[in-house]
């Protein structure tokens, strides 16, 4: 059975074999503005200073950033599990003794003084622990 070949069958076969193309094309267009559209955002804070680093560095990053995003190997770790882990993991060198103090720094707790952009942030957790009295004896 020999099947026609009109320009209208014709076409509508060429519109099926590009539809799985042609949908991709929206996807990768948005994720390709979303990076052109954070480069931009960084290249902006570069120019102004308002980074905390010098323009030709800071530049320099922006463009090496935007070539990771576009060869698809810039991450960014969402689940909680991962940040969580990346949070204390420079805990882990810590003494056993001042570990659990330090996890709860980097998690949040405590007080916060100072900025990067001014030269450092001073952290600082109170604990506070009660001796246990020694034994008095009485005597009569």
């Amino acid at each position: 059975m020999k099947i026609p070949t009109t320009p209208l069958m014709l076409a509508l076969l060429g519109a099926l074999a590009a539809a799985p193309t042609m949908a991709a094309g929206p996807m990768k267009r948005a994720a390709g503005s979303q990076i052109e559209q954070t480069f931009r955002a960084e290249r902006d804070k570069c120019l102004s200073g308002r980074s905390h680093q010098d323009r030709a560095t800071c530049l320099r990053e922006a463009h090496a950033a935007l070539a990771e995003a576009r060869a698809g190997r810039l991450s960014n770790p969402v689940d909680e599990a991962t940040l969580r882990r990346n949070t204390t993991a420079r805990c882990e060198r810590q003494p056993a003794s001042e570990r659990e103090a330090c996890e709860r720094l980097a998690l949040g707790e405590g007080t916060q003084d100072g900025s990067v952009e001014g030269g450092g942030v001073i952290k600082q957790l109170v604990t506070r622990t009660v001796e246990p009295q020694p034994a008095t004896t009485t005597v009569r």
